[in-house]
């Protein structure tokens, strides 16, 4: 439905005080007390817990595993392999739908990559289980793996979720031929793997074919149906409880195979189980970003306008699954080039299968791409920005759409004016710090799409005039229950103490998946309509009713606002909620919402979230080391339901962009296959001593096509501008222009 269409006529919601607030967290105190129960907390009677085996090769077959000695243990109750797993209703290697991944769930006893479950043991305690697996001591006949993008390749149908692998607009090949200015670079992105606070993990009991579990999860509908599809039981059978997550990221979208080893493990046992992965094993089945080898080409004109650009990806996938990064489709957005051509291409190795992890697709694409246009203006002999400015998209290129809002031009202004970017010398090596230090300013673009999913929510208008508004939403750290309660509360036109908000679990309203930066617009649509819902039903019982004071107003609207319905062209006149219901005798009112894209919409118009990020490093010119001392980023993401909220997924992204920059990458022996840094005292992130002074400006936009609610998503964008500008902002400090990522010391000496 519409916006207003449930109303009666003249009738029309009014925003409360709610949203646009910056509003502390409704999970904060039960976070910083200790009170919030994450999935592995719980501790139901007669828990046993499991243990994963892993492999140690990767790639080659299992061909002994001492369960005898496992068994032996006076702890161990069980220990389950391919041999007496029980049996599933589906093939884990079953796949029939772009969001569906294949999973080790002991199906046999061949290995495809290092890390991969071979066995889960089963025992009275945490510390049995763990000596149990070690004693199953595996022997294996190992092949020889690879693990690097040399090798054949192939050309994928799609990339990513779905989206087209190949797409074109313009005649590259005439274009950049006959560009008087051309540049054509190459730039390697390294494996990156989930590292979230809360680990995976699944407490499971079974009651005959009936399943509850706790588990952290972004998508509570989608793991219920993945899970009965698995177990040949009814969705409505199973209960998820996942009311905080401990960091998601996208590798919580979809349930892990440790996952549903837990819940095979406690069928198996005939008990509830708890399966919790170790920080080593989030290294391997639970999905990564895959490594990618991008090859961009420019051509431009005299002026520096580009004529022509080309942007390829190598990307790495598994041997038995089909996830290809997406990172050429950025280069569809950005800049106005006549001509441009995207293409992907894959290489299968001796991994996992990569998966969604923060902006998947965009964060590696936009790396390359603001590096390139960073070579790109050199080359012209211009500056970075004004390069951008010069080459800004006034519709989308690859398709010729309109932007359903656009705010850049503003957005590299604010920026740029509080970084002081107007003070930037052209040339690279050219500026200094006090301390004899060299001095590194860069700028890149940041750009997300604006995604939606589907939702449902319901509300509830009590007698005594409260709400209660539901949906099954997922908090990962985001402020899901915060922003969404905002909109929950301003649809019933009550305040947030008056509305309570349930969300988390299974048996509520889906909420749909939080991913892709959608999640707000998504349910918080669902929110605003079921609360429309409401006030449409209330209002019409009250403007046929003659005993009330807006009887005969539908024709002149009625506005809800603060737990009252008053006359749009006279507010003294009104009454409140309680007083509606209890003259109609009614106890409560309860109404439905969705929350969806309109496709209408989006055919006619382009719809991302943009933004602009400027970066300082330092480099010691004897040493070679780097830090990052400034992060001035403004974004525009249409309208903000809770800036204080925003601001954090702005910092929390852009602080990610640093760790790309200069940290992230795991390590394999190109021997074994193996992962040789899976601790996070190898596999680096940044530390509080590596964020510098950050800061964010939230640039007003109104976007009325987007969505009811003109709401963008903010969770990821802060990556995709970052990452860039801090490899353009150590360019322009040495002179050296690596295009391998991380950035390290090693790369400067």
């Amino acid at each position: 439905m519409s916006e207003t269409a449930s109303l009666p006529t003249g009738a029309r919601m009014r925003q409360g005080s709610n949203i646009g607030q910056p509003m502390t967290r409704r999970d904060g105190v039960l976070k910083v007390t200790g009170r919030a129960t994450y999935a592995s907390d719980n501790n139901p009677d007669g828990l046993l817990h499991a243990v994963v085996a892993t492999a140690a090769i990767a790639r080659g077959r299992v061909t002994h595993l001492d369960v005898d000695a496992a068994k032996a243990h006076p702890g161990v109750v069980d220990v389950m392999t391919p041999e007496n797993r029980p049996a599933l209703a589906q093939d884990p290697d079953a796949k029939d739908h772009p969001f569906m991944f294949r999973m080790d769930l002991l199906q046999n006893d061949t290995v495809r990559y290092a890390g991969q479950p071979i066995a889960v043991v089963i025992a009275k305690t945490l510390e049995a289980a763990t000596e149990g697996a070690a004693l199953l001591a595996p022997t294996y006949e190992a092949e020889t793996p690879r693990v690097d993008l040399d090798g054949e390749s192939f050309e994928p149908q799609v990339v990513g979720p779905g989206a087209p692998a190949r797409a074109e607009t313009g005649d590259f090949d005439a274009a950049y031929a006959g560009a008087p200015k051309r540049i054509e670079a190459t730039y390697d992105t390294p494996p990156q793997y989930h590292n979230a606070m809360e680990p995976h993990a699944i407490v499971a009991r079974w009651d005959g074919d009936r399943l509850s579990i706790d588990m952290p999860t972004q998508g509570l509908g989608m793991a219920v149906g993945r899970i009965a599809g698995l177990f040949g039981i009814p969705a409505e059978n199973i209960h998820i409880r996942s009311p905080f997550l401990g960091g998601g990221f996208g590798s919580k979208g979809l349930p892990a195979g440790p996952q549903m080893l837990g819940i095979i493990a406690a069928k198996m046992v005939g008990a509830p189980v708890k399966l919790v992965v170790t920080r080593q094993q989030m290294y391997g089945p639970v999905s990564h970003r895959g490594q990618t080898r991008q090859t961009l080409r420019l051509g431009m004109g005299e002026d520096g306008r580009l004529a022509a650009l080309e942007h390829h990806t190598l990307a790495s996938t598994s041997r038995f699954d089909d996830f290809v990064e997406p990172a050429s489709n950025v280069s569809h957005t950005l800049y106005a080039a006549p001509a441009i051509r995207t293409t992907h291409k894959a290489t299968r190795i001796d991994i996992g299968t990569p998966g969604f992890m923060r902006a998947p697709g965009e964060a590696t694409g936009s790396v390359a791409l603001e590096s390139a246009v960073d070579e790109a203006a050199y080359a012209a002999g211009m500056d970075p920005l004004e390069f951008r400015l010069l080459n800004y998209a006034e519709v989308e290129p690859i398709s010729g759409k309109p932007f359903s809002s656009k705010a850049l031009r503003e957005c590299y202004g604010k920026a740029a004016e509080a970084f002081g970017w107007a003070r930037r010398s052209f040339e690279p090596r050219s500026m200094r710090d006090a301390e004899g230090r060299l001095v590194g300013w860069g700028v890149g673009t940041a750009l997300f799409p604006a995604v939606m999913f589907q939702a449902e929510a319901r509300a509830v208008l009590r007698a005594d005039g409260s709400g209660v508004m539901e949906t099954g939403a997922h908090d990962m750290g985001q402020g899901a229950w915060t922003a969404l309660h905002q909109i929950a509360a301003d649809g019933l036109g009550l305040s947030m103490e008056e509305t309570e908000f349930r969300s988390g679990s299974s048996d509520l309203p889906d909420a749909g998946i939080a991913g892709g930066s959608g999640h707000t617009a998504t349910a918080g649509l669902a929110l605003h309509r079921a609360g429309e819902d409401v006030i449409a039903k209330l209002t019409q019982m009250a403007v046929n009713d003659e005993r009330s004071p807006l009887y005969g107003a539908g024709n002149v609207g009625v506005v809800a606002r603060n737990g009252r319905l008053v006359r749009q062209d006279d507010e003294s006149r009104g009454e409140a909620y309680a007083e509606i219901l209890a003259r109609a005798g009614v106890s409560e009112i309860e109404g439905r919402g969705q929350g969806a894209a309109d496709p209408a919409e989006q055919e006619r118009y382009a719809m991302d979230a943009h933004g602009a990020v400027f970066a300082e490093v330092t480099v010691d010119p004897d040493l070679c080391q780097m830090r990052v001392t400034r992060l001035v980023g403004a974004f525009a993401a249409g309208r903000v339901i809770n800036p204080r909220m925003v601001e954090s997924q702005y910092f929390g992204g852009m602080i990610w962009g640093i760790s790309f920059a200069l940290h992230e990458a795991a390590v394999h022996d190109k021997r074994s296959g193996r992962i040789m840094n899976a601790n996070l005292a190898e596999y680096h992130v940044p530390v509080n001593a590596d964020v510098p002074f950050v800061e964010t400006i939230l640039v007003h936009e109104d976007d009325p096509h987007v969505n009811a609610l003109g709401v963008k998503g903010v969770g990821e964008i802060g990556i995709t501008g970052t990452a860039g500008a801090i490899a353009n902002a150590v360019w322009h400090a040495t002179g050296r222009r690596i295009r391998r990522f991380p950035i390290t010391l090693a790369d400067l000496v």
